[in-house]
């Protein structure tokens, strides 16, 4: 697939580690590429879960993916501040379909107060049995953890104030096109 351009409109395929889709995003809107990364934005963005239910997105949402990384990121912009949801999850590939990418379950839950939680444990432990991960992926996500905690810790990349504030502007000029 062609690399889409800014203003452009990709979906976003979540899978699970046995192949099963997990979750579809539709119509994302792209705000960067770049070699290893995209950048995007979901703003009431209709959301298919595996079991067909359906919803959409509440707020507009940067959503960063990454060749190399092992997570994900998504900065929520609520009324209250923004709010960061991490996927612990395969680097993405784009092909003519979507962008896609495996969900390994833990995420990484950051407040607008600075706080963190780490979610899902119980169920990385079940899915790791019941899908038998090897070994080498616990290993990655394990270290990309302390990665993503160093990241959110030293408001690198996507947890910079500024960085939510450029790409936000940027959607809302291109929304005015």
């Amino acid at each position: 697939m062609a690399i889409p351009k800014e203003g452009e409109f990709v979906t976003i395929q979540s899978y699970k580690h046995d192949g099963h889709l997990h979750r579809t995003w539709r119509d994302t809107m792209v705000l960067k590429t770049s070699e290893y990364s995209l950048i995007g934005v979901n703003d009431h963005t209709l959301v298919t879960e595996s079991d067909g239910r359906r919803w959409v997105t509440r707020e507009p949402a940067i959503v960063y993916f990454h060749k190399k990384y092992w997570f994900n990121i998504i900065a929520m912009i609520r009324e209250k501040g923004v709010s960061y949801y991490c996927n612990l999850a395969s680097p993405y590939l784009l092909d003519d379909e979507a962008l896609k990418y495996i969900d390994y379950d833990l995420d990484i839950k950051v407040f607008p107060d600075g706080e963190k939680r780490l979610l899902d444990v119980d169920e990385y432990e079940f899915h790791s049995k019941i899908m038998e991960y090897p070994e080498d992926i616990d290993f990655i996500l394990k270290e990309n953890v302390k990665t993503l905690v160093d990241w959110i810790n030293n408001g690198k990349g996507p947890f910079s104030e500024a960085y939510v504030d450029i790409w936000y502007q940027r959607y809302q000029e291109l929304s005015k096109k």
